[in-house]
């Protein structure tokens, strides 16, 4: 049965936005991030080893849910369908995109950053999104305004999130999780301190979304 987008926004409070640089990396920040709480894991497509990192983690780490974001054409989600993500999300949202998504036997998460954007998601027939890049955009007095027109829209804003400003977003009713890269500091990656990675994303892992 196709995993639906509020079950993986329901996971915990927050999904890492991942930057896989080498695929040395893939196995012990996933390990890593699972052990902290944080078991939906986006990887987004932005290196050469992306597709075979979501593939290394989806065979290896049984307790994690792997997907993969900056989905951006369909060839990208056939792609990672067949590398084993569970998951999908994208930037924005095209037709095709969008008729691909529908087809496809896992959910994409779209990414939207206006009133119209919602509601020409909605028209596609989503209506579990992705708020980006959020901050930029409003922060959480546009996600607090977009609860008014669009009740029975929930949310998982990414873009400029860390642990301070995670709460504000959460206690939101339309928000279920947010999405951020902070408990991956550059520097602790590239020293495979994954100790600390995995104490980031325990402090991450503790948020709690408001009941909703």
């Amino acid at each position: 049965m196709k995993l639906k987008s509020e079950h993986v926004m329901r996971l915990a409070a927050v999904i890492p936005v991942i930057r896989i640089d080498t695929l040395e990396q893939a196995l012990p920040m996933a390990r890593a991030l699972v052990a902290g709480g944080l078991p939906a894991l986006e990887v987004t497509l932005r290196t050469p080893v992306a597709l075979d990192a979501i593939a290394m983690i989806a065979r290896e780490v049984p307790d994690a849910v792997v997907g993969a974001g900056t989905v951006r054409t369909p060839a990208q989600l056939d792609a990672v369908v067949k590398a084993g993500a569970r998951f999908a999300v994208s930037p924005g949202l095209t037709r095709e995109l969008a008729s691909a998504a529908r087809a496809a036997p896992i959910p994409l998460l779209p990414g939207v950053g206006s009133a119209s954007e919602v509601m020409a998601a909605m028209d596609d027939g989503f209506d579990r999104l992705k708020l980006f890049p959020a901050t930029e955009i409003g922060g959480p007095r546009l996600a607090r305004a977009l609860a008014g027109p669009f009740p029975e829209v929930r949310f998982c804003p990414t873009g400029g999130i860390d642990l301070a400003s995670a709460p504000s977003w959460l206690a939101l009713p339309n928000i279920l999780c947010v999405g951020g890269s902070w408990m991956l500091p550059a520097d602790r990656v590239a020293a495979g301190d994954w100790a600390t990675i995995e104490r980031l994303a325990r402090e991450a892992a503790a948020l709690r979304p408001a009941l909703k």
